[in-house]
């Protein structure tokens, strides 16, 4: 846990994750970097401390955080996997299939 907050409770814990994946999951606006980001913030975590849970190393996780690299899938994956999220793919609102059929 990040040394600039108060040590919190297993239940405390578990809420924050849980409103960081809450969070994410109601966004799905933002980019990859500002959910990596949102989820470290929200936990309460170091980017040492994230990297290491996802088994990744902590410079790629900052890479990914300050816009330098764009992740892999894999390393995406095992990042949002410390929350049990997985990425995936969405259809658009406007979908240009829906466009062309007239719909």
């Amino acid at each position: 846990m990040d040394k600039r907050y108060n040590t919190l409770s297993l239940p405390e814990q578990l809420m924050l994750r849980k409103q960081a994946i809450d969070d994410v999951l109601a966004h799905p606006e933002w980019t990859l970097q500002q959910s990596v980001r949102h989820l470290k913030r929200t936990m309460r975590l170091t980017s040492a401390e994230l990297a290491k849970m996802a088994g990744i190393n902590a410079k790629t996780l900052l890479d990914i955080e300050q816009g330098r690299s764009l992740g892999t899938v894999q390393t995406l994956n095992k990042v949002l996997g410390v929350l049990g999220l997985k990425l995936g793919v969405v259809s658009r609102s406007t979908s240009p299939l829906k466009d062309a059929a007239g719909g």
